[in-house]
């Protein structure tokens, strides 16, 4: 099992929906996972440390399995079939350990709550994981670099020609118009 942290929650342009990054604690491997907006909202508010009035669905997980007697140790993202996630929920109640079958955004938003490990199976980090690439990255902030500093001497063209045409107006002349 690898042990992650989550990264970040991005927004998709192009739907509703969300991706929760996880990230190798011990790597630069991350795992990106679609989820749903409410999930997502719920990752977040907790990360946040918002304080929400009434306790949200996740928080109502948790707190039922306090209350039964019961401690989440871990969640593992177990499985990746047909682009699809899948995860468990680790919980030990009387003496035994219960592995709950779990939507990995669900398993996320309960372990973020409980303050628990979140693990990744390593077949599923070999499927679905990406590993930045050096080499395109300083390629990009290179071009990106350069684009600006042409775009900087084309703006500065522009804005040479507005601050002259600016020059040769007289707002004397504007104001004795309104009089």
């Amino acid at each position: 099992m690898i042990e992650v942290q989550i990264d970040s929650i991005r927004v998709s342009l192009m739907s509703q929906h969300r991706v929760v990054v996880l990230k190798d604690v011990n790597d630069e491997r991350y795992l990106p996972i679609w989820i749903g907006p409410c999930e997502a909202e719920s990752i977040t508010v907790r990360l946040q440390d918002s304080p929400a009035p009434r306790p949200l669905t996740h928080d109502l997980l948790r707190n039922v399995i306090q209350e039964m007697g019961g401690t989440i140790r871990h969640i593992l993202i177990s499985d990746l079939r047909n682009e699809v996630y899948y995860a468990r929920i680790v919980v030990a109640v009387g003496g035994e350990e219960l592995d709950i079958d779990s939507r990995p955004s669900d398993a996320i938003a309960l372990a973020v709550r409980a303050e628990v490990p979140i693990y990744v199976a390593e077949a599923v980090m070999d499927k679905g994981g990406t590993e930045p690439e050096a080499d395109l990255e300083h390629e990009i902030v290179d071009e990106l670099d350069e684009e600006e500093a042409v775009d900087e001497k084309v703006d500065n063209r522009k804005l040479s020609a507005f601050a002259d045409f600016v020059d040769t107006l007289n707002f004397d002349e504007l104001d004795d118009k309104d009089d």
